[in-house]
């Protein structure tokens, strides 16, 4: 049987990771404080992956506003990282950490390690400012993801977080109306 990791803790984790031109470590640390996107995916050099990561890297700013940084991770070294960001055009523009999870530690920690290759399925999960995870999303590395809904599920995931009592409804944007459950809106919607 499946065990979600919906309200979980991220585990303490300290990855290498390439960022700005340089390596650093990055921890569980450093994303307290502010909402994180964690986004694995399989491999630097292959197809579908760096479609996301420039969808990701052109919405970046967006994140930003939002208060949420991104982490990108694969199972690949933090020197792989560097010399895809050193040879790719469309690589060049992914301004945020790209995590160096080699050892498959935080992929298999976050459920999306494939044992048969030991690559990482491409999982989508936000995280609030206290490290524990309110979006999780995995889907078969031949499905790409797309940058504006994972911008609506934060801003959704932000107003649950902000307004307790109420909760957004299917294809909910900020700014529309949300609903306070109760007993007057069973059977009604």
């Amino acid at each position: 049987m499946m065990k979600t990791i919906i309200n979980t803790n991220v585990p303490e984790f300290s990855l290498p990771a390439f960022v700005g031109g340089e390596f650093k470590t990055i921890s569980r640390d450093d994303i307290l404080g502010h909402w994180s996107v964690f986004f694995f995916y399989p491999a630097d050099f292959t197809f579908v992956c760096p479609t996301e990561l420039v969808d990701m890297a052109e919405a970046y700013d967006q994140f930003r506003e939002l208060g949420a940084e991104i982490y990108a991770v694969s199972t690949d070294t933090q020197f792989t990282h560097k010399a895809w960001h050193d040879t790719s055009e469309s690589i060049r523009k992914v301004q945020f950490p790209m995590l160096a999870d080699k050892t498959g530690y935080l992929s298999e920690a976050f459920g999306v390690l494939n044992p048969d290759d030991y690559l990482a399925y491409r999982g989508t999960f936000v995280v609030n400012p206290e490290g524990i995870i309110k979006i999780a999303e995995v889907n078969d590395n031949g499905i790409g993801r797309n940058s504006d809904e994972l911008l609506r599920k934060l801003q959704a995931a932000q107003f649950v977080a902000e307004h307790g009592d109420q909760v957004c409804p299917a294809r909910w944007k900020k700014g529309e109306s949300t609903l306070r459950p109760g007993i007057e809106l069973v059977g009604k919607i």
